[in-house]
């Protein structure tokens, strides 16, 4: 018995060791691009704005966890998730509040002097407003002491509210491009742009919301697409998209600095507050710089995330207006529960999903190359 339990404590140590030594492999590579950038465009600060980022955002992070716990802000968990889950009752939530100011502050110190600094200005209007809903609904679901705060229909009207705001905003300004580039093609979509951008925000920030369901699987994605976004608007337009590459630098640091507190075992989770913010930034961010296409590529996990709840929900529905009987595509939805009740380890799908994005994002910088 005693030799089992010291295996299984080795396993363990051994997984957390792993997960250790991609993150630095992640933290490495988001280095290395902003090293080459700041010595290709000699005026940019990129790696400072990244490194300085990230270590505040560990720092805040490290202090806010006692206080979280001093005051019982602590993560329920739903009774029909996987059991495994249970484990992780108890750890303290809302760590978006802490991380997402500090991508929002420094990118705006940074950009001040900057062109188009009013469209960072707006983006973080955005940005800030999608933390607060989130912050809404981890509140209501702390005082329910149930894992839904807002109903979600309730949550959706805020949303539309906020995005519109945001879409007028850009509307008046002029922040928002008619064409809609797609691969190497351009095509002019007119009014469309301003459904199409809502649904966008929408979409965007519920499958962030969705995907954050496993110890460091949001954090570690969400880093790696902010870092592909920024590059992906250096190489279409350095001079015109220096301030928005800033914005997602920054933001992919506050992110790599929540993920050393939140990998596995996570000490803290990001909660509503952070998922539906980096949703709404990584959105925000693509709309406004016309980068729809590049995003849909890159936050393919989101993507996925998404699609297998809607398709549990519609076989499930549809089977049972015709056979009376509920049935189910997955064992459960998002698909990173399906791998996780199909016997695969926590830590390994989350490196998996880790995996894919980065390849989804050098297949994006590939195409974008090419064209």
């Amino acid at each position: 018995m005693k030799k089992s339990k010291n295996l299984l404590d080795k396993q363990k140590i051994s997984f957390i060791n792993n997960i250790n030594k991609q993150i630095f492999i992640i933290f490495g590579l988001i280095t290395l691009v902003c090293l080459f950038f700041d010595f290709y465009f000699h005026n940019s600060n990129f790696t400072i704005s990244f490194l300085v980022t990230t270590l505040i955002s560990v720092c805040i992070t490290v202090l806010c966890i006692p206080k979280l716990k001093e005051i019982k802000i602590k993560q329920i968990i739903r009774e029909e998730g996987p059991k495994k889950h249970f484990l992780k009752q108890g750890t303290p939530t809302m760590g978006g509040v802490f991380f997402i100011p500090i991508g929002i502050i420094i990118s705006n110190i940074l950009c001040i002097n900057k062109p188009n600094y009013d469209i960072i200005l707006t983006l973080s209007f955005l940005i800030i407003c999608f933390m607060f809903i989130g912050l809404i609904d981890d509140l209501l679901s702390l005082k329910k002491q149930f894992n839904t705060g807002l109903k979600a229909n309730q949550k959706l009207i805020l949303q539309i509210i906020i995005s519109c705001i945001f879409m007028i905003i850009c509307s008046v300004n002029n922040f928002i491009p008619f064409r809609l580039q797609i691969a190497n093609q351009s095509i002019d979509i007119g009014n469309l742009i301003y459904p199409l951008g809502l649904f966008v925000l929408l979409a965007e920030s519920n499958s962030t919301n969705l995907t954050d369901g496993l110890d460091g699987l949001l954090s570690g994605c969400s880093a790696i697409i902010f870092t592909g976004l920024a590059i992906t608007l250096l190489i279409d337009n350095q001079s015109n998209n220096e301030a928005l590459a800033s914005l997602c630098i920054v933001m992919a640091g506050a992110c790599i600095g929540f993920l050393f507190l939140n990998k596995f075992p996570a000490k803290l989770f990001m909660g509503d507050s952070g998922s539906l913010a980096i949703g709404a930034s990584l959105g925000g961010i693509a709309l406004v710089s016309n980068n729809l296409w590049s995003l849909l590529i890159m936050g393919g996990v989101f993507a996925a995330e998404s699609i297998s709840v809607i398709i549990q929900v519609s076989i499930f529905k549809i089977s049972k207006q015709l056979k009376g009987k509920g049935y189910k595509f997955f064992l459960m939805t998002p698909i990173h529960h399906h791998f996780e009740l199909k016997g695969n380890n926590e830590r390994f799908i989350v490196s998996s999903f880790w995996l894919i994005t980065l390849l989804l994002v050098i297949i994006n910088l590939t195409f974008l190359i090419k064209s």
